[in-house]
């Protein structure tokens, strides 16, 4: 892969990543959608972590010669709440994430490589836009007990925290980052 190329020749070793893809389409019914969409939002927010990270496990694993380091997965609390009537596509995908969290981080804990993953809520991004609600944090922060949407900021303090060696301990862990629900 080109960009794990240029990371090599540019930045020296590997020791971090971070897996933040993530796209969802209009809100709909399931019966609604067709498999063109689940196929896009698959190969982004699952096919793309996976590749990501064997191409850093490659460079970080003890066993090859690197360094160790950390993974962080972002996955969503739509992993675990399903986002009925909206987007069960997209919260498939992240139960996908959740799962490839857990196994991965069994599968390269003694190769010297932490893998977690943060599950944010409702968080002020253009995401929702997409999604065709660009106000919806406004319709669902009453459903969130700190009646509040989180910032992108909120959630790259526990990414950095994951990443930092003040985690040093923790591998297979998710941090929920939704404000209570």
């Amino acid at each position: 892969m080109r960009l794990y190329a240029t990371i090599d020749q540019e930045l020296g070793p590997l020791t971090a990543l971070v897996n933040n893809a993530g796209i969802l389409e209009r809100q709909m019914p399931i019966e609604a959608m067709g498999i063109s969409r689940w196929q896009r939002v698959f190969a982004t927010n699952v096919f793309g972590s996976f590749l990501c990270a064997r191409e850093a496990i490659k460079r970080m694993s003890s066993r090859q010669g690197g360094e160790g380091g950390a993974i962080v997965n972002v996955s969503s609390l739509a992993a675990r709440t399903g986002s009925p009537h909206e987007y069960v596509d997209y919260a498939a995908s992240k139960g996908a994430i959740d799962s490839f969290t857990r196994g991965l981080a069994a599968e390269v804990a003694d190769q010297g490589i932490r893998v977690n993953a943060v599950r944010p809520g409702f968080i002020d991004t253009d995401m929702h836009a997409s999604g065709g609600e660009p106000d919806r944090i406004e319709r669902v922060k009453a459903y969130v007990p700190l009646k509040r949407g989180g910032t992108a900021g909120e959630v790259a303090h526990a990414i950095l925290w994951l990443l930092s060696d003040e985690a040093s301990y923790t591998t297979g862990a998710f941090i929920d980052i939704a404000g209570g629900r």
